[in-house]
């Protein structure tokens, strides 16, 4: 990144996207590997979200610390999808019968799943109605992709499977910023891909944007938001860049000896500020720090009946998390790409699925935390009703010092507890990625902090 030399903000605006909490470096092997079935016995199975997750690409880009390798070889694919069925007929079964199951969204993740082809795709899906009893034709089914494999013949597939939303990665329009990032795409070849979604109809079409690259200026931003909104996507997702341990960037910036600075917050600031207003005046309404939906795009969100912070969520795959009320649970986690490479290969030699490996415990605490990170760190904020229903407190009695600091920082709408909502301003989403690690506990904390990157 270029740098200069400016006065430090009293608060770093770019520590950590919380897209979920507790963080997954804070999770550890679980000693009494429960068994999924008592795990869920008590659990309310009637609005649950199903996640899916592959964990294969064809490039891996300079910023990604998501758990993917490179190619799937002698028929790793195969046997990938192998394991998922069997860990999907062992969650199905832990699940049982005595009420209702339900799954309220479904979500493919990765990686790219698309990398998989179009008859794997097909399995997939099966998959996820089949053993699991996902009805992805009525409920909100959201797939990510990449210029590269978004092809006809994947897209029908998904389309006819009842996808309603697609995302893809493009993070730039202007070739020499994705070459900055280590991603190299030819624009030519991601309107074609952004054509043949299109074609395809699925409802709603999401597109990712990167600010802070190197050599990034402001009109170089609008023009690739410009390019973007000729697609007139439903959604805008602008994600700042970060430059992570273990990643193509990260191992650059350490050679550089350079780390992100004050000159580069002030930057991904001004050019989130400058994307922001822009979508704002186009007609697009921001929903969180990230996100941002056409005002009149059709909603895929689901039911009414469905919310994040309480609902559970079952994940299938050696990437994917699964929540219950008590305990948040996966298999284990790197970065590497060897250290990546054997935990896909163990998980395809997996044959028992029927107890959690690695996970943290959730208590009341740690439940008040995450609800509050859930909701807050969304536009519309959170309704202090809800709040006070679930846990017979306000989040003013549970949080008293950390909202006394945004609100020092005007980071909230409102005096914390003097309306019915707990809502951040402007100023407040645009720090979002500082506010949301302040809601960690210590123990959390801690945990994070000792985890050995690997």
């Amino acid at each position: 990144m270029s740098r200069t030399t400016t006065a430090a903000p009293a608060v770093r605006p770019y520590q950590s996207y919380v897209y979920a909490y507790p963080h997954k470096t804070a999770y550890r092997p679980l000693a009494d590997r429960p068994g999924l079935r008592e795990l869920w016995a008590a659990e309310r199975k009637d609005a649950l979200s199903l996640y899916l997750h592959i964990p294969f690409c064809e490039v891996r880009c300079g910023f990604c610390n998501l758990f993917t390798r490179i190619g799937a070889p002698d028929e790793l694919t195969t046997r990938y999808l192998d394991a998922l069925d069997r860990q999907a007929t062992a969650v199905r079964e832990a699940l049982g019968d005595d009420g209702p199951v339900r799954f309220a969204a479904a979500a493919f993740g990765g990686g790219t799943p698309t990398f998989l082809t179009a008859a794997e795709l097909e399995r997939l899906c099966d998959i996820a109605e089949k053993r699991m009893g996902a009805d992805l034709r009525s409920v909100p089914l959201s797939v990510e992709t990449s210029p590269s494999t978004a092809t006809a013949d994947r897209l029908a597939v998904l389309a006819e499977r009842g996808t309603t939303r697609i995302s893809i990665g493009v993070q730039s329009f202007v070739e020499a910023e994705a070459r900055a990032a280590v991603r190299p795409q030819r624009r030519a070849d991601v309107e074609a891909a952004l054509d043949r979604i299109r074609d395809a109809r699925i409802p709603v079409l999401n597109i990712d944007l990167i600010y802070g690259i190197d050599g990034q200026t402001e009109d170089s931003w609008r023009a690739s938001l410009d390019a973007a909104l000729g697609w007139r996507p439903e959604e805008l997702y602008l994600y700042p860049l970060y430059v992570r341990p273990l990643t193509g960037l990260g191992r650059l910036d350490a050679e550089a000896g350079a780390a992100a600075d004050a000159a580069w917050d002030e930057q991904r600031l001004r050019l989130y500020r400058a994307g922001r207003d822009h979508l704002l005046t186009h007609g697009y309404e921001q929903v969180s720090m990230r996100m941002f939906r056409r005002a009149d795009a059709p909603r895929t969100d689901g039911p009414d009946d469905y919310a994040c912070q309480t609902d559970g969520m079952i994940g299938l795959g050696c990437g994917a998390r699964s929540y219950t009320t008590r305990l948040h649970y996966s298999f284990d986690y790197a970065v590497e790409m060897r250290e990546v490479r054997a935990i896909i290969d163990g998980y395809a030699a997996t044959e028992d699925f029927s107890r959690a490996q690695v996970g943290r415990y959730v208590d009341g605490d740690e439940a008040r935390r995450r609800h509050l990170l859930q909701s807050v760190l969304q536009a519309e904020g959170l309704r202090l009703a809800d709040y006070r229903e679930r846990f017979g407190t306000s989040p003013a009695d549970d949080f008293p010092g950390e909202l006394a600091r945004f609100e020092e920082r005007g980071w909230l709408d409102a005096p914390a507890g003097t309306s019915g909502l707990l809502r951040l301003s402007p100023e407040g989403l645009a720090h979002s990625d500082a506010l949301g690690p302040e809601l960690f506990s210590p123990g959390v904390r801690a945990a994070m902090a000792a985890y050995e990157l690997k």
